[in-house]
């Protein structure tokens, strides 16, 4: 598991796709600070009753298959198995194997699927699917991290009463 340090994005960036990919992992490392450090029974534990699935490592996982699904096989078009396949969403579930690290060390290498597949590609190239543009895209998957980084400060809060930023 790497140690991750958040840094802001450059306050005068003028590169539009950098200043994307930078939010976008600030927001990874956010999301991942908030796993650091906690026992696997706290990360796995449904602190909220009516929402048994919704776990620190379920929402990690997620945002794994957030990121596989939309940048790597809608963006880029790769042949990377689908998280999401399946009813209900079944990216939220953890399996007998998952742990902190495991959860972490598969969301870091969907990062390199991401960074693979927007290689080369400027914002107002389409994604694979023709219908989106890598600047949709990844303003779509930054979105969704934030929010989901949103659930992890509580999910957190409610695991060992650590909060932060």
């Amino acid at each position: 598991m790497t140690t991750h340090h958040r840094r802001w994005p450059d306050e005068r960036a003028a590169d539009e796709l950098r200043l994307y990919r930078e939010f976008l992992q600030f927001l990874r490392h956010t999301a991942i600070s908030k796993v650091e450090g906690l026992s696997h029974a706290l990360a796995a534990a449904p602190p909220i009753g009516t929402s048994p699935r919704m776990t620190v490592l379920g929402v990690i996982k997620h945002l794994t298959a957030v990121e596989r699904h939309w940048i790597s096989i809608i963006g880029a078009g790769a042949a990377l198995p689908s998280l999401w396949q399946g009813s209900p969403d079944p990216s939220w579930n953890l399996s007998d194997t998952d742990s902190p690290q495991t959860v972490i060390t598969a969301y870091e290498a969907e990062w390199d699927h991401s960074a693979d597949a927007l290689a080369g590609k400027d914002p107002d190239d389409l994604a694979t699917d023709g219908e989106r543009t890598i600047r949709w895209l990844l303003a779509h998957v930054t979105q969704e991290t934030a929010r989901h980084v949103g659930h992890l400060d509580l999910l957190r809060e409610l695991a060992d009463g650590e909060v932060g930023e």
